[in-house]
């Protein structure tokens, strides 16, 4: 409000202020309010209560003008700070008093329980699991049908750790679950499962193998996975020329492999025959990332070799082979809420390296020849495809199949393991992201050799699963 530039205030104020002045000039007007004063003396104070007013005026558009130099100062200034934090987010150990983390210790795991009814026969050591190589592989070998199954075996722990240095980050793995395998099979013991260190382009210890993708893995209950996939954690020195969304690993892995003597152990002497791994399993894996997804190409190759400590000139069962493999898996973005996983995999001698087939070597007949048999490699097919599919941020759906072919040398029993099938479907729910439930049809299928039995199992499985994870900074 002008308050000096109303027409009232200047009736009040100007003959208020005329005889204010008029008296500090010695002068004696008649100051009461509603008298007059001469003329010429109202005409020269109103001049200078123009100017007076036009002074005020002045003074207040200069005291505005600052104002907003002023508001613009300040908000140059906040933004400046702003800009500031963005590029220093965190206050540096002066300001807190208190050194900046430079690694972190993540503790981790997992209490699972899985619950469920097989309808068929499996192996009682993998009861809680769908292995085809574990069905019956002749007519009630597992009897009787239908089980109630209940097991804690998928719970897990792990530390992980990662610190960085001039040579790059020194990560280290621990992890270990309760899934008794080997001569615990069955049993709910400690298992390892990662033991794995890395600095900057090197690792060595016990990880999963450069020849599989766990990528391919699908969002299931079903603990086994896929039988087609590639699946094996393997004791390796790697080197990782390239990290990151495209990448090269190149790892020397512990040999190894097995085999089948069929019946001819029971008329040929085995007992000096002593396999003979004088070299590492060599394997390759490069990975091609993109929006989409990604393409990843692994090589495999292996010296599969044994001796006989008691050959003669007559017989001597010493032999070696070369193991070999393709595997090419894909992960497959299919807009926001869909991944298609994928895999095709392709080798001789390749078995111990599959997720569920048999033996790498088996006997082939050789008519004619002193023995009339020898070992060879068995050829191996494995697919995989599953869709994983997400309804809504808590509730979500895997589905697919697998299988795996080999081609039996002519030396197999007739009931030897041949081809295997795999497929299942769920609905999984996270209430909350540290906890999920859910239910599973499965379904598994084994055809042997050549006596021309086959069996089908189905299986539903819940399973509850509560995770927790804790990752400290020092």
């Amino acid at each position: 409000m002008n308050f000096f530039g109303s027409s009232v205030s200047k009736r009040i104020l100007i003959p208020f202020i005329t005889c204010l002045l008029l008296s500090g000039l010695g002068r004696t007007p008649a100051c009461a309010f509603g008298q007059s004063a001469p003329s010429q003396d109202n005409e020269e104070m109103q001049k200078k209560m123009d100017q007076l007013e036009k002074e005020m005026q002045d003074l207040k558009n200069q005291m505005d003008a600052a104002k907003q130099a002023a508001a613009l100062e300040k908000a140059t200034q906040e933004a400046a700070a702003k800009e500031a934090a963005a590029k220093e987010p965190t206050a540096s150990p002066a300001e807190t008093g208190k050194p900046a983390p430079k690694g972190t210790f993540n503790i981790y795991g997992a209490v699972m329980l899985d619950s469920g009814y097989n309808f068929g026969q499996i192996d009682p050591n993998w009861f809680d699991v769908m292995r085809p190589t574990k069905l019956d592989a002749y007519k009630d070998e597992f009897a009787p049908s239908g089980t109630v199954f209940f097991s804690v075996r998928q719970t897990r722990f792990g530390i992980k750790t990662s610190s960085p240095t001039k040579y790059g980050d020194l990560k280290t793995w621990f992890e270990f679950e309760l899934f008794g395998t080997g001569s615990n099979a069955g049993q709910t013991t400690f298992r390892l499962r990662q033991a794995y260190g890395e600095l900057g382009h090197f690792g060595a210890g016990q990880t999963w193998s450069p020849f599989m993708d766990i990528d391919v893995f699908p969002n299931s209950l079903e603990y086994w996975g896929p039988n087609g996939m590639v699946f094996f954690r393997n004791i390796q020195f790697r080197w990782m020329p390239l990290k990151g969304r495209n990448a090269l690993t190149i790892a020397a892995e512990r040999p190894g492999a097995s085999a089948d003597q069929s019946n001819y152990g029971d008329f040929i002497d085995l007992t000096g025959v002593r396999s003979d791994f004088n070299l590492p399993d060599l394997s390759v894996q490069g990975r091609f990332t993109r929006k989409w997804g990604y393409v990843q190409e692994a090589v495999m190759l292996r010296k599969i070799a044994w001796t006989d400590l008691n050959k003669t000139p007559a017989q001597d069962l010493s032999r070696q082979l070369l193991g070999w493999g393709f595997n090419t898996t894909s992960n497959v973005n299919l807009g926001a809420k869909d991944v298609l996983r994928l895999e095709a995999v392709y080798g001789d001698g390749i078995e111990n390296y599959m997720n569920d087939a048999t033996v790498d070597v088996a006997p082939q007949l050789e008519p004619g020849t002193a023995l009339g048999v020898k070992g060879v490699a068995v050829p191996v097919l494995g697919v995989v495809a599953f869709l994983d599919h997400n309804w809504t941020k808590k509730l979500s759906t895997a589905g697919g199949y697998s299988a795996v072919n080999m081609w039996n040398p002519n030396g197999q029993q007739a009931n030897a393991f041949h081809h295997g099938d795999y497929a299942l479907t769920n609905l999984l729910y996270n209430p909350i992201p540290s906890f999920m439930f859910g239910g599973e049809f499965q379904y598994g299928r084994r055809v042997n050799f050549s006596d021309g039995f086959s069996v089908n199992d189905y299986k539903v499985q819940f399973s509850f699963k509560y995770n927790y994870s804790k990752v400290f900074g020092y």
